[in-house]
């Protein structure tokens, strides 16, 4: 997935637009908006260097894969910060040639014969459940790229059909004068018997499968082997079965690894950690819990009686986690306990407590402990019950409102009553 589109949007083109797109998109960006051309608006010079910039980074397989995954930030962090070709440097290695004038001096580079060595890497994010991360497994993915043309071997006609243009000697631009006023300027424009390709190649002569472009698109099927225990963000390398162009070396393809999110399971490292709920008779008195793992497996947690679980306690069973990359040795299942406390205790009917109830327990739990403060022999006391929160009314009292429950007659003694006279 692209991290940032903003230099493919400049160029007008997707994010997973070919060598060649990129190159005629380009091309016909800045013929548009080179400043020379564009005497009288002050926003074509502004617009030229921002679309150089972006052929620069995109046409540049490592600078394109650094900005597909980290955009703007990850090249300045990466060391291209500042440190690109200044835009008319540029445009003069795309186009090749030489000169004077205001494009004079430009046009040196040699960017159609110097090219870049490899064709872009393709990258995918492969998102993979749990279990098969657990278990392993092989996914069949199917990707479309570029590749050779094989009617024509990625030449764009039949043998001896393509030739260099002559009326710009391959560059795909030729030299022009004109006038302006007493000086006489030279520049350069796109060869309108190539139309800027620096080839010729008749109609009747291209490749009937490919139109003369060299290239075709292909579905390519890949097994991607997902090892037991790889974590996320590990790649998956394809060596040379990217894109092909002519006179380049194949592009690779990279899949990394998604773990997706899990409804039962949590993950660290090599480690799972697994919310269960228990009762309040289990957490006291024992009883068995069943977790399904990650390969079907049903696992029996016994809890022994008056082991006593507490509310959010950890426990661990050892090497019931997930297995480690390549070495495959296990880490642990670690459960947290959330104790369900009931809403009262007694009878069947809601009845209290019975003292025999309150004996039962007392013979069984430990003894009460004494309160830390108490009142003196001879001191004044009260008593009181607990009343359950009512979330409402309670909200209700933080806003200075009266809850709909509450009457005139729960007023205070002291507290004088208003009325409101209409006239």
């Amino acid at each position: 997935m692209v991290k940032d589109t903003k230099f493919y949007d400049i160029l007008g083109v997707a994010p997973d637009a070919t060598e060649a797109q990129l190159k005629s998109a380009y091309k016909k960006g800045a013929l548009k908006w080179h400043p020379d051309k564009n005497a009288h608006n002050p926003d074509a010079a502004d617009k030229f260097k921002d679309l150089s910039h972006a052929y620069e980074v995109l046409q540049d397989s490592q600078k394109r894969q650094l900005y597909d995954q980290y955009g703007e930030e990850g090249l300045e962090q990466g060391g291209m910060g500042g440190g690109g070709m200044a835009a008319e440097d540029l445009f003069a290695q795309f186009f090749g040639g030489g000169g004077g004038g205001p494009f004079g001096g430009m046009f040196g580079g040699g960017m159609r014969e110097q090219g870049p060595k490899k064709a872009r890497t393709i990258s995918h994010t492969h998102k993979v459940s749990l279990e098969d991360i657990y278990r392993g497994k092989i996914s069949k993915l199917a990707l479309q790229k570029s590749v050779l043309c094989p009617k024509c071997h990625g030449v764009g006609g039949k043998e001896g059909a393509v030739k260099k243009c002559a009326g710009c000697d391959g560059r795909g631009m030729k030299h022009m004068m004109r006038q302006m006023g007493p000086m006489i300027q030279r520049f350069q424009t796109v060869c309108p018997d190539c139309q800027g390709e620096g080839e010729i190649i008749r109609d009747k002569d291209r490749c009937k499968q490919c139109n003369g472009k060299k290239t075709i698109i292909e579905r390519k099927v890949l097994h991607v082997h997902v090892d037991r225990g790889v974590q996320s963000g590990h790649k998956i390398e394809f060596r040379g079965e990217g894109d092909q162009l002519p006179g380049v070396e194949p592009g690779d393809v990279i899949f990394e690894i998604e773990q997706k999110p899990h409804a039962r399971f949590q993950r660290k490292g090599d480690d799972l950690f697994f919310h269960c709920e228990i009762d309040l008779l289990t957490a006291l008195a024992g009883g068995q819990i069943h977790i399904e793992h990650l390969d079907e497996r049903w696992l029996t947690v016994d809890i022994i009686p008056g082991e006593c679980i507490a509310p959010g306690e950890v426990k661990v069973i050892r090497g019931q986690g997930m297995p480690s990359y390549r070495h495959h040795d296990h880490g642990n299942l670690y459960i947290q306990f959330d104790v369900k406390f009931p809403e009262r205790l007694g009878g069947e009917d809601g009845e209290p407590m019975t003292p025999e109830h309150i004996r039962a327990l007392e013979s069984v739990l430990p003894p009460r402990k004494v309160p830390d403060a108490t009142p003196p022999p001879n001191a004044m006391t009260e008593d009181f019950t607990l009343d359950s929160v009512d979330p409402t009314r309670e909200q209700a009292r933080a806003r200075g409102m009266q809850s709909p429950d509450e009457d005139d007659d729960d007023m205070h003694p002291g507290a004088e009553r208003v009325q409101c006279a209409s006239q």
